[in-house]
């Protein structure tokens, strides 16, 4: 699994394989079972995701008890919940595996340090990020364009093995 993180990290930085497998011996992997509860709605994140396995669903639970699904990360996706501008720094959603999964774990109270150890990770992580930024804001104004049956048929197009992932998920 580590052949996957350290594929995606040569993507965004130019440090030498030997400095990646330094990053990479020093990041967490973990397995988690279908239906893991990563993250409660309420709760204050303390971690960070990237899929190398599996797939991740976001969703809140609105007033009425709603379930409202707002994502899904496959692999090579990073889950994060940016909250810092809110002042009681809870989450809106909750995060669970729709699969069996595995991922890297970052824990939020150590990155800064990860970033002083290792100069070009923060510089990495910014242009992973900048890169999905775009995507998110593409598809957004894609979606606040379209019409249901045109979004559908994006979702299609763009990401079709979630529409697979789906069908296992509600099969089983």
């Amino acid at each position: 699994m580590k052949s996957i993180l350290m594929k995606y990290m040569a993507r965004f930085t130019s440090l030498s394989e030997e400095e990646q497998q330094a990053i990479a011996d020093e990041i967490v992997i973990e397995e988690y079972k279908k239906g893991t509860i990563l993250l409660q709605q309420g709760d204050i994140p303390t971690k960070c995701y990237f899929v190398l396995k599996g797939c991740v669903r976001q969703y809140a639970i609105d007033e009425s008890g709603k379930e409202i699904t707002s994502n899904f990360y496959t692999e090579e996706e990073a889950v994060s919940i940016f909250n810092l501008h809110k002042l009681d720094k809870s989450s809106q959603y909750s995060l669970t595996c729709l699969e069996d999964s595995v991922l890297v774990v970052g824990d939020l109270d150590i990155e800064q340090d990860m970033y002083n150890k290792y100069a070009q990770l923060e510089t990495m992580t910014r242009k992973m990020m900048e890169e999905n930024f775009g995507q998110v804001q593409e598809e957004f104004a894609a979606f606040i364009a379209s019409a249901p049956e045109e979004r559908f048929k994006a979702l299609l197009l763009k990401r079709p093995h979630l529409i697979v992932k789906k069908r296992v998920h509600k099969d089983q």
